[in-house]
C-alpha cells in the first residue's frame, strides 16, 4: 500500500486526469465540433469558457462546502456531477446545448478539485509539501498527454461525441478509489455562509466573464455587451467592498496581506494566460493554418504535455537548489518565450522542431506550476486552507478564461483588419505574441518575492556571504 502523501495525491489526479483530458481533447476537436455543430469555430469557445466560467462561479463554495459537510462527501458527489455533465455534452446537437452540458461539468470540477487539493494540503507537511503535489500533478499529466492524440483519433475516424463519454470509466474509477481512500477532513462546521458574498462573487464574475468571451461576438450588441462587463466590474468592487469587512468571506481577500500567497495567485494568474490560450490556438493553427488533420494536430500537441511529465521528477531538486524566486523567475521569461515560438511556425517548419518547442515549453510549464502551487500555500496557517484554496482556484480558472479570450480576440481583429471570411495562418502571429508577452509579464511579480520566500516548503537555504 502507497503512503498517504503520494496515495491521496495520486487519487485526487483521477479528478484532475478527467479535467485535463476533457479539456485538451475539446480543443483538439473544436474544428470538427463546430463544422458539425454549423458554427463558427471561434464562437466554439463560447464552450470552453462556458465551463471555465462555471468554475469561477462555483468553486468560491468549495471550501465552505467542504469544512461543513466533509472532504469526502463532496469530492465524491463532484466526481458523480462532472460525469453526468460529460454523458450529456455527447449528447448535443446545438452550441447552447454543449454550453449547458459544459457548465454542469464545470460545476462538478469546482468541487473536485479544490476538495481534493485542501485534502493534501490538511494532511501532508508543508516540508514533504513540493513532492506531494508533484505526485499529484504527475499522474493528472497524462490527461492532456492522452488528449491531442486521443481526441484526434476520435474525432477523426469516430465520432467527437466520444471524448466526452470516455470520462465514465474514469469516473467510476475515481469515485470507487475516494470512497475507499480519501479521509473526511472537516473544518470549521460553524462557519457562516456567506450568501451575499457568493451573490456578489458570483454575478460579478459571471458577467465579467460572459462580457469579455461576447466582446466580438455577434450574439449581443456591442453596447449590450459594455453594459455587461461594466456591471461585472461595478459586482466585484462591491464584493471587494464586502470582504475587506465581513468575519468570514466566502472568498477571503485579506489572505493578498501574505507575500508569498500574493504572488502566487497574482504571478501565476498572470502566467496562467498564455497557457489558457495555447491549447485553444495550437489546434486551429495546424488544422486550419496547416491544414493537418485532427488526429496529426493532436499528435504534435501532445508533446507539450510530454515535456511536463518528464520534468516533474526534478522540481523538487530544483526548488531546494535555487528556491522559489530564482525558479520562478527563470521559468517564467522562458515559458513565456515558448508560449510566442508558435507565431513563427509555418507549414515548411520542421517538425522536429516543432516538436522539440513543444516539449520544452511543457518542461518549463510544469516546473513553474509545481513552484507556483507550493508557494502560495509556504506560509498559511491549517484555518487558512480552505480560503486559500477558494481564491487560488477561482484566479487560476478567471486567467484560463481570459487566455482563451484574449487569444480569440486577436484572431478576430487579425480576421477583421484584413476584412477577410476565414482564418489563415498569418492571422494566428499576433494572437500568439501577445499572449506570450502576457505571460513573462509576471516576472515583475516574482522579482518583488524575498530571495529566501518558502524555504520551510522548498527546502532552499542561502548560504551565508563571505566576509
Amino acid at each position: 500500500m502507497l503512503p498517504p502523501r503520494i496515495l491521496v495525491p495520486v487519487i485526487v489526479a483521477c479528478a484532475l486526469f478527467m479535467e485535463n483530458l476533457d479539456s485538451t481533447v475539446l480543443a483538439t476537436s473544436l474544428p470538427a465540433i463546430a463544422a458539425d455543430l454549423n458554427v463558427d469555430p471561434i464562437h466554439l469557445k463560447l464552450a470552453v469558457t462556458s465551463y471555465l466560467l462555471s468554475l469561477a462561479v462555483f468553486i468560491p463554495i468549495s471550501g465552505w462546502m467542504a469544512d461543513r459537510f466533509g472532504a469526502r462527501l463532496v469530492f465524491r458527489g463532484a466526481m458523480v456531477v462532472f460525469t453526468l455533465g460529460s454523458i450529456l455534452c455527447g449528447l448535443v446537437d446545438t452550441l447552447g446545448e454543449i454550453m449547458a452540458g459544459r457548465m454542469l461539468q464545470g460545476l462538478g470540477g469546482a468541487m473536485m478539485v479544490p476538495v481534493g487539493r485542501l485534502v493534501i494540503l490538511r494532511s501532508v507537511p508543508k516540508s514533504e509539501l513540493v513532492g506531494a503535489l508533484a505526485w499529484l500533478t504527475m499522474p493528472a499529466l497524462i490527461g492532456p498527454i492522452l488528449g491531442p492524440p486521443v481526441g484526434g483519433f476520435i474525432t477523426t475516424y469516430l465520432s467527437w461525441r466520444w471524448i466526452f463519454w470516455i470520462n465514465v470509466p474514469i469516473g467510476v474509477l475515481g469515485l470507487i478509489l475516494a470512497t475507499l481512500y480519501i479521509p473526511d477532513i472537516r473544518g470549521e462546521q460553524d462557519r457562516k455562509f456567506d450568501f451575499l458574498g457568493f451573490l456578489l462573487a458570483g454575478l460579478g464574475l459571471a458577467s465579467f466573464v460572459s462580457g469579455a468571451t461576447l466582446l466580438g461576438l455577434p450574439f449581443l450588441p456591442r453596447p449590450a455587451v459594455l453594459a455587461l462587463l461594466a456591471f461585472g466590474a461595478v459586482m466585484l468592487g462591491l464584493y471587494v467592498w464586502h470582504a475587506l469587512r465581513a468575519p468570514a468571506p466566502i472568498l477571503d481577500l485579506r489572505l493578498f496581506r501574505i507575500p508569498t500567497f500574493r504572488a502566487g495567485v497574482l504571478g501565476g494568474s498572470i502566467f496562467r494566460i498564455g497557457i489558457g490560450a495555447s491549447p485553444f490556438l495550437l489546434p486551429l493553427l495546424f488544422q486550419i493554418g496547416f491544414g493537418m488533420n485532427a488526429f496529426h494536430s493532436g499528435l504534435l500537441t501532445f508533446m507539450s504535455a510530454c515535456g511536463a511529465l518528464g520534468s516533474k521528477a526534478a522540481s523538487v531538486a530544483l526548488m531546494r537548489r535555487f528556491g522559489f524566486r530564482t525558479t520562478l523567475v527563470a521559468c517564467t521569461l522562458i515559458g513565456g518565450v515558448l508560449v510566442a515560438v508558435p507565431a513563427f511556425f509555418t507549414p515548411g517548419t520542421s517538425q522536429a522542431l516543432i516538436l522539440g518547442v513543444l516539449f520544452i515549453s511543457g518542461v518549463f510549464r510544469a516546473l513553474q506550476f509545481t513552484a507556483i502551487n507550493a508557494l502560495g500555500y509556504a506560509d498559511l496557517e491549517g484555518t487558512q486552507m480552505s480560503s486559500a484554496t477558494s481564491l487560488s482556484s477561482v484566479s487560476q480558472q478567471l486567467s484560463l478564461s481570459v487566455g482563451v479570450s484574449v487569444g480569440a480576440w486577436m484572431l478576430e481583429m487579425a480576421l477583421g483588419g484584413r476584412g477577410g471570411a476565414n482564418l489563415r495562418m498569418d492571422d494566428f502571429l499576433p494572437a500568439f505574441v501577445t499572449v506570450g508577452l502576457i505571460s513573462a509579464s509576471a516576472v515583475f511579480v516574482f522579482l518583488r518575492l524575498d530571495p529566501d520566500a518558502g524555504t520551510e516548503v522548498s527546502g532552499h537555504k542561502r548560504k551565508p556571504r563571505q566576509e
